[in-house]
């Protein structure tokens, strides 16, 4: 019997899953995220860690990855706008191509 392994790319293919579902999407469970949510509280309200924290609990074979090993990164576009982007293992996801 061949062994299964995950890869890199199914690892980012289940945090694009996540980055598309709206929380709560799946009823019964809190699956998801709500990144305008995270648009509306300043950084420095630890808003980006607990956003994290709760990918971390939704795809859990993030937390078998080193602790440095996903990050949040933020860019401001003008006067009301922000480019946000996940990196998981050195990888970057743009947050904003997932949402439409």
């Amino acid at each position: 019997m061949s062994e299964k392994r995950i890869t890199g790319l199914d690892i980012q293919k289940q945090v694009r899953h996540w980055l598309k579902t709206p929380i709560n999407g799946y009823l019964g469970s809190s699956y998801g995220q709500d990144t305008k949510a995270l648009l509306q509280r300043p950084m420095s309200a630890g808003i980006a860690d607990d956003y994290l924290a709760k990918l971390k609990r939704d795809v859990p074979i993030l937390g078998m990855l080193p602790a440095d090993s996903v990050n949040i990164y933020g860019r401001v576009r003008g006067n009301e706008a922000m480019d946000l982007m996940i990196e998981v293992a050195g990888q970057g996801i743009a947050v904003e191509d997932l949402e439409n």
